[in-house]
């Protein structure tokens, strides 16, 4: 799926997408140790596909958050995707 195509998607198409997405991952990685999978780069196809859906997921939020959207951490954001760790705003 192309970032274009991704972006027409609505939240919960796109929510719904990603879910699909890391199942499908979950799948793949499965039948990779049972040695079922004959395609390895299907692994790639799909962790890159999860990486642009998370992207734009993020895109929006930063969209929101700049368009008075709510900030549920006040005055803090995430300094990095998934490493817990919160820095200040400038």
């Amino acid at each position: 799926m192309k970032a274009d195509e991704i972006r027409a998607l609505g939240d919960e198409e796109l929510t719904k997408q990603l879910e699909e997405a890391r199942r499908e991952l979950f799948n793949l990685r499965f039948r990779l140790e049972t040695r079922q999978l004959v395609n390895h780069r299907e692994i790639c196809r799909v962790k890159r596909n999860i990486a642009r859906m998370m992207t734009i997921v993020r895109e929006r939020q930063l969209a929101e958050a700049q368009l008075g959207g709510k900030n549920t951490m006040k005055g803090q954001v995430p300094v990095a995707a998934g490493t817990g760790r919160v820095g200040e705003v400038s």
